[in-house]
């Protein structure tokens, strides 16, 4: 198999389904020290910031939530998909690559990360969990700019 066209940096976010968010919120903030980075209540989507990273959490009941089935637990999932920033993002050679490893792409489009707004290519592992694959911010973080429609980040 060839190498990538990208190599990895870090994890971006985690994407959390939640069926409180106040508990939630109180733990990840209070708890552990996140701090709001954005609040998108009419998608149901509570962004916050963990050091270089963000954890967002969307309630079960909500616009985005909704889109993920069940409630967590025996008939439901609690993680939504976890986002891997890399360099450089050539959305060209990125599919191409991904494509002659028979992965499954999904949905691309610019998207709001840890770094800020930037390209996003989603896919799906040999399980079918959602991998989100983010490039370089193309606005600041915090721009207060929408997701891509479907998205949680």
């Amino acid at each position: 198999m060839n190498a990538p066209p990208f190599r990895l940096l870090r994890l971006d976010h985690v994407v959390l389904r939640v069926r409180d968010l106040a508990a939630m919120r109180a733990f990840y903030c209070g708890v552990l020290g996140c701090t709001v980075e954005r609040d998108r209540p009419e998608l149901g989507l509570l962004q916050l910031r963990a050091g270089e990273s963000l954890i967002d959490l969307v309630p079960v009941d909500g616009k985005l939530g909704r889109q993920g089935g069940a409630a967590p637990g025996a008939e439901g999932r609690n993680v939504d998909h976890l986002c891997l920033r890399v360099d450089p993002f050539d959305r060209e050679a990125l599919a191409a690559h991904l494509e002659a490893a028979g992965a499954r792409l999904g949905e691309f489009g610019e998207r709001y990360g840890a770094d800020g707004m930037g390209p996003s290519q989603y896919l799906l592992d040999p399980e079918g969990n959602t991998v989100e694959l983010k490039g370089p911010p193309t606005s600041p973080v915090n721009s207060g700019a929408a997701p891509a429609t479907g998205s949680a980040a």
